[in-house]
C-alpha cells in the first residue's frame, strides 16, 4: 500500500483527452489509496481565475506560475497530485521534477499521446475552447522525450484507441504501487546528516559556482548569465545522489553547460 504522496504530470496537446483521464484516476486513486485525497491542478481554472480569456500567451507566464505554486503547495498538504497541464517544453517538465524533488515525493510522467488530427477534431466538438492554429503551434513546438535521462514517460497512452479508461488507470496506479514497493523505502526530503554526502555537496555546489564566476568573467557570456545560473541549478540537483570526484564535477559541468546552452567552453 502506498504510504506517502506523490505527483503525476499528465503530458499532452490540449483536447487530447488529459482532464479526462485525470478525472478518472484521480477517482481510481482514492478508492485504492484512503486516507489519501487527490487534488487536480488544473491551468484552465487558475486561468479564468486571472482573467476571462480563454487563452492569451501574454497571461501565460502568469498562469504558469500560480499553476507550479498550486502544485508545490497540495505536496506539502499531503496531497496526492495531479498536473494537468501542457506540460510540452523539457523546461516544464522539469519544473515539475524540482518541485517532486523539493517536497520529497516521486515523479510519474504520463504521455498522453492522443493523434493531433483527433485533438482538433475534439476540439471542434467542444466549441473551439483552444483556437486550432494555437494547438498546432504547441504540436511543432513538442520537445520530444528522452534528451535528459530523467525525462521519460512511465506511461503513454493515445485516449482515442482506448475503450476503458478506467482500466487504463487501474493498471497505473498498480504499477506505482510495484515501483514505490520496488524503492524500498519512499523518497523523504534529505536531512544531509551524513558528514560525508554533506562535504560532497558543498564540493559540488562549489565547484559549479567558481566555474560560473570564471564564465561571467568572459564578455561573450554575460548575455547568457541568467540562463548559465538556471542550469547550474538544473546540474547540481541532477548530481546530488551521486559522488563524482573534483575532477569529474568539474569536467561533467563543462560538458553539460556546452550541451545545454550549445556553447564551446
Amino acid at each position: 500500500m502506498i504510504r506517502q504522496n506523490f505527483l503525476i504530470a499528465l503530458i499532452g496537446l490540449p483536447s487530447s483527452g488529459k482532464s479526462r483521464f485525470a478525472q478518472v484516476l484521480a477517482n481510481v486513486i482514492e478508492k485504492k489509496q484512503k486516507p489519501f485525497k487527490v487534488k487536480i491542478i488544473d491551468p484552465d481554472k487558475i486561468r479564468e481565475s486571472i482573467s476571462s480569456d480563454i487563452f492569451d500567451y501574454k497571461k501565460e507566464k502568469l498562469v504558469r506560475e500560480h499553476n507550479l505554486k498550486a502544485v508545490e503547495k497540495a505536496l506539502e498538504e499531503g496531497y496526492i497530485v495531479i498536473s494537468d497541464d501542457l506540460n510540452y517544453y523539457t523546461s516544464m517538465r522539469h519544473d515539475l521534477k524540482e518541485i517532486a524533488d523539493d517536497c520529497g515525493v516521486k515523479l510519474y510522467m504520463i504521455h498522453i499521446a492522443t493523434p493531433i488530427e483527433t485533438c482538433l477534431k475534439w476540439n471542434e466538438e467542444r466549441g473551439k475552447t483552444i483556437p486550432n492554429d494555437v494547438i498546432k503551434k504547441i504540436n511543432k513546438k513538442f520537445d520530444v522525450f528522452e534528451k535528459y535521462n530523467w525525462d521519460f514517460p512511465d506511461a503513454k497512452y493515445d485516449l482515442s484507441q482506448i475503450i476503458n479508461i478506467e482500466e487504463k488507470a487501474k493498471e497505473l496506479m498498480n504499477f506505482i504501487e510495484r515501483d514505490l514497493k520496488d524503492l524500498g523505502h519512499f523518497i523523504v526530503k534529505k536531512k544531509y546528516s551524513n558528514n560525508q554526502l554533506t562535504i560532497y555537496h558543498e564540493k559540488l555546489d562549489r565547484i559549479s559556482r567558481n566555474i560560473v564566476g570564471i564564465l561571467l568573467k568572459n564578455s561573450n557570456f554575460i548575455s547568457l548569465k541568467k540562463d548559465i545560473l538556471k542550469t547550474r541549478k538544473f546540474f547540481v540537483k541532477e548530481n546530488l545522489n551521486k559522488s563524482l570526484k573534483e575532477s569529474e564535477i568539474s569536467k561533467s559541468f563543462k560538458i553539460y553547460l556546452e550541451k545545454r546552452l550549445k556553447i564551446k567552453i
